[in-house]
């Protein structure tokens, strides 16, 4: 993943449900082009969020078996209250459906009490080598970053 948009875990229940947290900052670049003079993290960034705590279930539930895993098709997403700089969104998926090739969360975002984005998700899981059999080495590598910055995500909770 280019970027990350969760900051810590907040809580896990392995093939059940994850909550983390996105802590908003106005040293974030985008905010300064995104409603200039009334900075918001923008929805889809809030979507985007939802998307990275999900793909961190899947990896924790299938022992980081894919090297990639994400979005196939986001259904009903509404959004309410703004993310602010300052603000703490913090996102809860609650697995619908979870396998070898796919899996589809309910998704929730909340500042304080207040809902920021809601609706469902649907995930894709797979490796480059599946159509690229030359990119088997590259599947691992990207496996063992994603295991690191997984322990990092862990260990941000416990500080």
């Amino acid at each position: 993943m280019k970027f990350s948009l969760v900051d810590a875990l907040v809580s896990l229940e392995s093939g059940k449900s994850i909550t983390m947290i996105k802590q908003v900052s106005l040293a974030e670049e985008y905010l300064a082009d995104h409603f200039p003079d009334f900075p918001v993290l923008p929805g889809v960034m809030m979507l985007e969020a939802a998307v990275q705590a999900a793909a961190w279930l899947v990896r924790d539930f299938d022992a980081f078996r894919h090297s990639l895993v994400v979005l196939r098709e986001a259904k009903g997403i509404r959004y309410g209250t703004f993310v602010s700089p300052g603000n703490a969104l913090q996102v809860h998926a609650e697995v619908v459906r979870i396998d070898a090739q796919g899996s589809e969360f309910k998704i929730r975002g909340t500042v304080g009490q207040a809902t920021a984005i809601q609706g469902r998700i649907e995930l894709t899981h797979k490796n480059l080598a599946d159509t690229h059999a030359e990119l088997g080495r590259l599947d691992s590598v990207m496996i063992e970053h994603l295991r690191r910055q997984w322990q990092q995500l862990q260990r941000a909770s416990a500080a």
